[in-house]
Formats: structure tokens, sequence, C-alpha cells
């Protein structure tokens, strides 16, 4: 663009003194922003201005003050006639240069806080927008390792093994979908309720005869998984699994009082 004949357009005076409508001063922000000599010019004429706000200022006048004391009830006990001096032409254009002066200050302000608010608002909506593509980002990861899952689970060589509440916690269930093949298992533990304060479910596999337990580990962050879907290695010959409720750091056997749910897996 031809910078000299923006700035001899007179649209920059017009930005300063607040005259131009909220569109026509996002223009003008962007295109300071884009041209250092345009700011530069805005910054001579607001400093042109202060310095215009200050050079007519008029001193007051025998003539204001004494309509000051006339309004305030001031005077003397003497009667004395006061020749009040008339404001004069020069007077007047002064007065007039002032107000014009502090309109265009006025209007700078004004233009000064809009275009604040517009880069606030320009920065909400940019953190908004940084919030909206890390949230998109979460949720394509939660959708990959929900499909990896399925994937996992619904493959042909899985065996799925329904565990049942135990005891005093017949209302417990949970899921186990062994490969084989790849000496893995998901446990869907949905059906468990959260583990108290120092206990930690703990899994195991188990073979029948003799009944001998196998720890395939604890499950230490039960509660703070929303999907309570769990990924464990087990490359032993199981028979059956079963879910303990253990003191923190598991235990070396099962506490049986504590067997919430407990499965076999189908001879076929």
């Amino acid at each position: 663009m031809d910078i000299q004949a923006y700035i001899d357009s007179g649209i920059l005076e017009l930005y300063v003194a607040g005259q131009l409508n909220e569109q026509e001063n996002e223009e003008v922000f962007q295109l300071l922003r884009k041209h250092p000599e345009l700011l530069q010019e805005v910054l001579e004429i607001e400093a042109a201005v202060v310095k215009l706000t200050a050079a007519v200022s008029p001193k007051p006048s025998a003539y204001i003050f004494e309509l000051i004391k006339k309004h305030l009830g001031l005077g003397t006990t003497e009667t004395k006639v006061v020749t009040m001096e008339q404001p004069t032409k020069t007077n007047w254009l002064s007065y007039l240069s002032l107000a014009a002066a502090l309109l265009l200050t006025v209007g700078l302000f004004w233009s000064i806080n809009k275009n604040n608010d517009l880069k606030n608002k320009i920065s909400d909506a940019e953190v908004e927008n940084s919030y909206l593509n890390i949230q998109v980002e979460n949720a394509k990861k939660e959708l990959v390792a929900t499909e990896n899952i399925l994937k996992a689970i619904r493959g042909k060589d899985v065996i799925a093994v329904p565990l049942g509440g135990q005891g005093e916690f017949a209302s417990t269930y949970a899921k186990v979908y062994w490969n084989k093949k790849e000496n893995q298992i998901y446990l869907d533990a949905q059906g468990l309720p959260d583990a108290p304060e120092g206990k930690v479910y703990q899994v195991w596999s188990l073979t029948l005869d003799p009944l001998t337990p196998t720890s395939l580990g604890t499950i230490d962050d039960f509660n703070a998984d929303d999907t309570k879907i769990f990924n464990i290695i087990n490359a032993n010959e199981s028979q059956a699994f079963g879910i303990t409720l253990e003191p923190e750091g598991g235990s070396n056997t099962p506490t049986m009082e504590q067997l919430y749910t407990l499965g076999v897996v189908s001879a076929s």
C-alpha cells in the first residue's frame, strides 16, 4: 500500500480522535501492527494533541474570576463598581480551540479504550482457541485408545471370561478379555466400586487343581481411571481369574474374605 497517501488521507487523525466506527477502528489497528511508519505517525498525532491542549488552555481572566465569586456569593462589604473585562474575539477563539482540543483528547482516550477492548477480545479468543485445540487433541487420543481396546477385545483369538460377584460382594462384576497368543488381558472392571483409602484391587490368575494363585499385579489408579479398563500382562496358563481387595502394595496371597469377583475360563 501507499503509506504516504494513507497518512495524507486524514484517517489517522480521525482514528486518534475516535471518530471511526468499530470496523474502521479495527482495520486501522491491524494496519498499525503491520506498518511501523503508521504507528509512528499515530504517536506523533497523539503527542501533538497533548501539546495543543496545553498551548490553548486560557489563563483564568478577571472576568471569569468575578463570575465565580458572584456565583459563590463572595465579595466585600464595600459597594464597588467592578468593570469586568469582556471576552474578546481572541479569547473566544482560544475557548473554541480548547473545546476542540478537549474533544479530540476525549476521542483519543475513547479510541485507546476501544483498541484495548479489541486487544483483550483477540487475546481471549486466542486462549479459547488454544483450549479448544487441546480438547480436540485429547478427544482424538481418547478415540484412538478406544479403537485399540475394541480391536483388542474383538479379536478372534480373544477369550472372554465373565467374573461374577462373590459372597457379600454378590452385586459386583467384571470381565476379562484374554489374548493367549499375545500374553495379555484387558480387564473391564466397571462393576467394582471405588477402592477405599489405603486399599487396592489385586488381580489373580488361578490354576484349579491344585488351587494356585499367581498375582497379576495391583490396580493402583483404579479410582482415577474413568474407563475402568486395564491392560495386564498374563503369561500364565490360567484356568480362572479373581479380584480381591488388598492393602496398598498388594499381598503375596489373596485375602479370600475380600474376594470380590471370580470367573472360570471356559473349557471350550
